[in-house]
């Protein structure tokens, strides 16, 4: 049996790559599943629960924040104890927040569960997972096929996110087949993230030890502090502008400007992640051809300008091409950007510099969403779009000037 893992784990994976790395492609699968539902069903299940649009901004906000301290924490002691343990202390959390969600309906409850626990609200992984996987998979590559690695990564997670999407119409049929008010059945679909949560549980505990480093990681910066630091000033822009988006808060513009149903917002979200999906598969060959930096850059700038498009669009038609043409090119950057990353620190520094690369993205992420719900709020639901597309451009640019010159270490 353990030869036929392996086998199948070399049809999946390319030379390079440890085989030990698919119990981490199965756990960001089921993740992405879970995520994928959440971001879609989330405003719909307050706005039922009796709470308005600045309210949907809050526990969004409230979820970066937590994600954002705890993966500080991460930063600070994960090296210091195994990756196994950690991610299986997440995994439980993930479990307890399914729970909370699905039994409490008063919003303070429902902002503390939010702050400690594991909720995406964004079409990326946020998570306290992210820092601890990304460090195992660096680990487990060779520098050639970092980057065909974390490409692997991303598309798991973008494809098992528009699968997901397509289950937020699920509490609909349930409603209507199972004798269950709409309200419940939303419920029920926070009692299946709690119950992803207890599988990723014993997914982990079988996950195997890593060997003994040669180099062990730390829990702080050395001689790549300073660059680390310019990244991840420039990595927040990025996300304070990606927090004005959050698919929970795009899932709300969509009905509120156009009135589309629960189900219609999961059809298009599924084809979002699809597109996103098979950008992923384009990002590698791509980062080969014109470098890492380039394809994070010149992949995120027309994804932004349909963004900007997108908010002025006068049909719903138009907005949802406009939307799915963004959603073609905006991911093409992630799995780039985290190479990148990987390859501009010593390998002792990657566990630090995931972390504290990701820190700035999450605290800036978990602002800019109750900015944008006061700003829907006040009748201004395209300005969170236009913001968007407008500083993600700026990021763009300044990343580009910053590092043209910056060559990897490994």
């Amino acid at each position: 049996m353990p030869a036929a893992r392996t086998k199948l784990a070399s049809l999946v994976l390319p030379p390079g790559i440890d085989a030990t790395v698919t119990p981490l492609l199965v756990g960001r699968a089921l993740r992405g599943l879970c995520d994928g539902f959440v971001a879609v069903l989330l405003p719909a299940y307050l706005l039922g629960l009796g709470f308005d649009q600045l309210a949907v901004g809050l526990i969004s906000s409230a979820t970066l924040i937590g994600s954002a301290l705890a993966t500080i924490l991460v930063g600070l002691v994960g090296g210091r104890f195994p990756q196994r343990r950690l991610l299986i202390l997440a995994a439980m959390l993930m479990a307890a927040t399914g729970v909370g969600f699905a039994g409490l309906s008063s919003l303070w409850p429902l902002l503390i569960v939010a702050f400690v626990g594991t909720l995406n609200p964004s079409s990326g992984d946020v998570s306290v997972f992210l820092p601890l996987e990304q460090a195992r998979l660096a680990e487990s590559a060779i520098p050639d096929a970092r980057t065909a690695l974390f490409a692997r990564y991303s598309l798991v997670g973008a494809f098992s996110a528009a699968i997901g999407a397509l289950a937020a119409a699920l509490p609909g049929w349930i409603s209507a087949h199972a004798n269950l008010s709409f309200l419940a059945a939303m419920r029920l679909m926070f009692g299946i993230y709690a119950l992803t949560g207890m599988a990723l549980c014993a997914l982990y505990a079988r996950l195997p030890q890593p060997p003994t480093q040669s180099i062990p990681p730390t829990a702080s910066l050395g001689p790549s502090r300073r660059i680390v630091t310019r990244l991840a000033m420039l990595f927040s822009v990025d996300a304070f502008a990606g927090g004005l988006v959050v698919n929970a808060l795009l899932s709300l513009w969509l009905m509120q400007r156009f009135g589309m149903s629960l189900g219609a917002a999961g059809q298009f979200f599924f084809w979002a992640g699809m597109l996103t999906t098979a950008s992923q598969f384009a990002a590698v060959p791509l980062a080969r051809k014109i470098g890492l930096l380039n394809t994070m850059v010149f992949t995120h700038i027309p994804s932004s300008a349909f963004l900007i498009a997108a908010a002025f669009a006068p049909s719903l038609p138009l907005t949802l091409m406009l939307l799915l043409a963004r959603s073609a090119l905006s991911q093409m950057d992630v799995p780039t950007r985290t190479a990148f990353v990987m390859a501009v620190v010593t390998p002792a520094e990657r566990t630090a510099a995931a972390s504290l690369t990701a820190v700035p993205r999450s605290l800036a992420a978990a602002v800019s969403p109750v900015l944008a719900g006061a700003l829907m709020a006040m009748g201004w639901i395209g300005a969170p779009l236009l913001a968007c597309g407008v500083l993600k451009i700026g990021y763009d640019l300044a990343i580009l000037f910053a590092f043209r010159r910056v060559r990897p270490l490994n």
